[in-house]
């Protein structure tokens, strides 16, 4: 068996702390494969700085500069962490198989040569699943274990306590790249790409340095993207919600009618408010649960690029090696 080059795509944000540890850990699991001839002498470690603002880029560049495995790639501004991925996805198309893994080290890197073994045994799409949720707070694993829920319900194929950790053939990434969506949510659409896949799983641990970049607005924030981007079943159920509320009111009509001819009649202020605020409510909810489609149907038809390469190392290290 000929060992395939690997690519080891990192998207980063302010990640100045927690980079040189992550180069170190990563670099052992790159020499260890290689050692075993798991993996070609060519593979690399690609950061993605993602308009980071502290000395991310700058230390990536000095890596690149010490380390003929280690290359990375500037965007000219944030993008979002899921199009950074998809930057690094595009950028290492000579790579036979693809690990993308966030550099803040809560996935144990340990896995990825799991992972490579699954791809040798057929595997185009290898998810890194965790194991268990200990390490987060019982709100978190309560909102989790309900999105997934709902998104099952909503006939969405997610991997359970699967993020972005997994390892693709070239041939997945590429079909990967093919969707031409701009609001994205990878986690449902890597599923979509259909080829065979695998599991491995892992603990998850710490972050080692440095704060999230996933707090909790941002996490809900996904998690809306993922619900509205893959599934019209909200619009449906506000339409089944005035259906209830149409109902209801007809119901309360009829009652009204039969207490005015008994003569039953009592003047109820404060149910008055309290309907008229109840159902502004409703309405400012579905008005806003439509404007989401809007606005993600405005950004599908602009077709804006996903992301801007501003600086590209990776290929100047290709354009190097073969010059020697």
């Amino acid at each position: 068996m000929v060992p395939g080059k690997l690519a080891i795509v990192v998207p980063c944000y302010n990640e100045q702390e927690v980079l040189p540890q992550s180069l170190s850990v990563l670099q052992k699991v790159l020499q260890q494969l290689q050692s075993q001839q798991q993996i070609s002498a060519d593979s690399q470690i690609v950061f993605v700085d993602d308009g980071s603002q502290d000395q991310t880029w700058s230390l990536i560049s000095q890596f690149s500069q010490t380390n003929a495995n280690v290359a990375g790639i500037k965007l000219s501004r944030n993008f979002g962490h899921q199009n950074a991925l998809l930057a690094g996805l595009s950028t290492v198309s000579d790579a036979d198989f693809i690990v993308t893994i966030d550099s803040d080290l809560q996935d144990d890197p340990q896995v990825i040569a799991q992972m490579v073994q699954q791809y040798y045994a057929g595997a185009e799409v290898v998810y890194g699943v965790r194991n268990n949720r200990d390490s987060d707070s019982r709100f978190k694993r309560t909102t989790a274990e309900c999105f997934y829920k709902f998104m099952n319900f909503l006939g969405v194929k997610l991997v359970p306590d699967s993020a972005d950790f997994r390892l693709l053939s070239q041939r997945a990434a590429q079909v990967l790249l093919d969707y031409p969506e701009r609001n994205l949510f990878l986690r449902g659409l890597v599923p979509l790409v259909g080829f065979p896949s695998a599991k491995v799983y892992y603990r998850r641990q710490p972050r080692a340095a440095g704060v999230s970049k996933y707090p909790l607005f941002k996490m809900l924030h996904l998690a809306l993207d993922g619900i509205t981007s893959f599934s019209v079943a909200p619009i449906k159920l506000i339409m089944g919600l005035g259906l209830v509320i149409v109902a209801v009111s007809l119901f309360l009509l009829i009652y009204t009618i039969i207490q005015k001819i008994r003569g039953d009649v009592v003047s109820g202020w404060s149910s008055l408010m309290i309907s008229i605020w109840g159902l502004g409510g409703i309405q400012l909810i579905c008005i806003s649960v439509i404007g989401e489609y809007i606005a993600k149907i405005f950004n599908e038809v602009k077709r804006r690029p996903r992301f801007t390469i501003e600086k590209n190392l990776y290929h100047k290290q290709k354009h190097e090696g073969k010059n020697d």
